[in-house]
């Protein structure tokens, strides 16, 4: 057919669909080097070559920073697939499959399998240094395992002699370590979201409470004079710059009830600290307050009960008690405007100091039926037994002891790895506790480059991270403990690279995941996904020329991948280096076959577990038992868990 205008070229026999995705050129030695990337793309009616496995293998055992080897290619003629954990950790990774198809196994290999090349590395460059010089038992890496389901105690036991991990967990064995996460070490937006604290009154409260609890604000028998005056003088600036804002804002007569029972909380502290500093001018502060008092004090009977309000107060009155409260101040040293610590500084404070400073605030505003609920809520989430564990207030935790026990310490002494098993965490405080350890270990990092000028790698792993890492609404109010949470690590996401610190996560549900989160991963791992939101998801993640490569997503085998992004040169397809079973996360599937036809066995003690349910200790025969039979640790155990009313009894 000859149609005008139209080159007249041979009927295609075979249609190809391609992605240009670099050359490949032959080196000088004889081989072939592969540069990602396409200066020159091939003219119509070029011929198509198919490649061969020589070829195929020169392809995908590209790059320069061959590090640690991952797996082999099926595709390539099984060539060897490595990445650079410069690159694979530090722009962040995200491990993407259905349940099942090998994503903790993912995980804990490519963790193992970095530690042990960074070893042999580590040897060789120290063949030529003393032992003096340096340490060679363990890789100076940080691996911090957040593990809601409990996997990898096994993957990494304490036992293991190649890769060191330290587990923490709320039942612990004798390998192991108490989960401790102090609630001293909670900022106000996490102590707000998971008590719920109210925008308008109860957060500005609680915000200041726990500034003035972290300050000492409880006066102890061996405070010094000078430390007496400092607290006195922190006191009188503290309220006259309340009382100057008051006088700006109008509220001294919009709201003049709330301010007159404010005054009168002053007037009642300023009577107990006369004495003690009688020549601060005290005195005069105190007649002023009450001066304006007594002017505006009214009162009136309602069904027997005697109702006290203050009219509004004139401005004279308030320049007269901001005068006195100038002098006093001047006496004592000058105005402090810095009252103390921020009340996001883990400074140590015990739970119940928190709650008794709220309800004195409370009197002291005169905003009892705002606050009541509020404190009652901390005042049960304080006596409840099974938080008492996690959040023990100062239980001889120190902030430098924790950071070297959950981050590590010089050449990762006591273990690479810390595995946080969140698997018995209440539900009630699970995403503050997660949310807290994410952002402790991200400022710690922070305040390091700080001190050091340079960062200190560190990666952070998060299992199941669609439900830690949920999306929200961006354009609501809501600051639940799950959107706090979220937004820890999407700030970690963002910022981790300038400290040191890369992000891990593992999903099997991509399209919960927070957007934010999902586009600062560089590097993907993408296991079987079968669900169409999913894939739709990932697929637009990637580049246009390469979303084809993705269709084999939902007939992937186990242990198979597709490892695209900054770590790999180019899309390959991945099965991942075999792991033995003692170094496998604990995730296999059910061998329902094999329990019902006796291969393998299954012993029931029921009994057992509910012992441990309850909180009862297992007893040995040699211990003394009292008269009914019953061992007296036993009694202790069971009145300590009456404390949580989840447990079934």
């Amino acid at each position: 057919m000859h149609d005008f205008g139209l080159v007249d070229l041979p009927y295609p026999l075979r249609k190809l669909r391609l992605n240009p995705l670099g050359i490949l050129r032959e080196s000088a030695e004889g081989g072939f080097v592969f540069r990602r990337g396409a200066d020159a793309l091939p003219s119509v009616g070029a011929d198509v070559l198919l490649p061969t496995e020589r070829q195929l293998r020169s392809v995908v055992e590209s790059g320069e920073q061959r590090r640690v080897r991952i797996g082999s290619s099926p595709l390539a003629g099984d060539a060897r697939v490595f990445v650079d954990p410069n690159r694979l950790f530090g722009r962040h990774l995200a491990v993407l499959g259905n349940t099942g198809s090998g994503k903790s196994c993912s995980v804990a290999g490519l963790i193992r399998w970095s530690l042990e090349q960074a070893q042999k590395n580590r040897v060789n460059i120290s063949e030529d240094q003393s032992s003096e010089q340096s340490d060679m038992s363990h890789p100076n890496a940080r691996f911090i395992v957040l593990d809601p389901n409990g996997e990898y105690s096994r993957a990494f036991g304490s036992s293991d002699p190649t890769v060191q991990a330290r587990i923490f967990k709320v039942d612990p064995s004798r390998s192991e370590a108490a989960l401790k996460v102090p609630l001293w070490f909670w900022n106000s937006a996490e102590w707000g979201s998971f008590t719920q604290a109210s925008t308008r009154t109860q957060r500005p409260l609680l915000r200041r409470a726990l500034r003035e609890v972290k300050a000492g604000r409880t006066r102890t028998s061996e405070s010094t004079e000078g430390e007496k005056k400092l607290e006195l003088r922190r006191y009188l600036s503290s309220r006259l710059i309340s009382i100057q804002s008051d006088l700006r804002s109008g509220s001294i007569q919009t709201d003049e009830s709330r301010f007159g029972f404010r005054l009168k909380a002053i007037a009642n502290d300023l009577e107990t600290k006369n004495a003690e500093f009688p020549t601060s001018h005290l005195a005069e502060v105190h007649e002023a307050i009450c001066q304006a008092l007594q002017a505006t004090h009214n009162s009136f009977q309602k069904d027997g009960k005697t109702i006290e309000y203050y009219r509004a107060f004139t401005e004279n009155q308030v320049y007269m008690i901001i005068d006195a409260l100038k002098r006093s101040i001047e006496t004592l040293g000058g105005l402090v405007y810095q009252e103390g610590p921020s009340e996001d500084t883990p400074l140590p404070f015990k739970g119940t100091d928190l709650a008794d400073h709220l309800e004195i605030l409370t009197n002291q505003e005169n905003v009892g039926q705002y606050l009541d609920f509020l404190i009652s809520r901390i005042r049960t989430f304080l006596s409840e037994s099974n938080m008492k564990s996690i959040i023990a207030d100062t239980d001889g935790i120190t902030l430098h002891q924790w950071l070297k026990d959950y981050i590590g310490d010089d050449n990762a002494r006591g273990g690479c790895v810390s595995v946080v098993d969140l698997s018995l965490v209440p539900t009630d405080v699970i995403h503050v506790i997660t949310a807290v350890i994410a952002r402790m270990v991200f400022e710690a990092l922070q305040r390091y480059i700080k001190l050091n000028g340079v960062g200190l790698p560190t990666v952070l792993v998060m299992e199941e991270a669609h439900t830690f890492i949920r999306r929200y609404r961006r354009d609501s109010e809501n600051t639940d403990v799950e959107t706090v949470c979220c937004q820890v690590f999407e700030r970690v996401a963002r910022e981790g690279r300038k400290f040191g610190l890369g992000l891990v996560l593992s999903s099997q549900r991509p399209s919960e995941l927070s957007p934010t989160v999902l586009s600062q991963c560089n590097t993907f791992l993408l296991h079987r996904i079968s669900n169409d939101r999913d894939q739709e998801l990932v697929q637009r993640l990637v580049p246009d020329n390469l979303r084809g490569l993705l269709r084999e997503l939902p007939s992937l085998p186990s242990q198979n991948a597709i490892l695209l992004g900054w770590a790999s040169e180019l899309p390959v397809l991945v099965k991942m280096n075999d792991l033995p079973k003692e170094q496998q996360p604990r995730s296999d599937d059910p061998e329902f076959w094999k329990v019902w036809t006796g291969e393998e066995e299954r012993h029931i003690n029921w009994e057992m577990v509910a012992e441990n349910w309850a909180g009862i200790e297992p007893v040995s025969d040699d211990e003394n038992t009292d008269v009914e039979g019953e061992s007296q640790n036993d009694s202790t155990d069971v009145n300590a868990a009456q404390d949580d009313d989840d447990i079934p009894f």
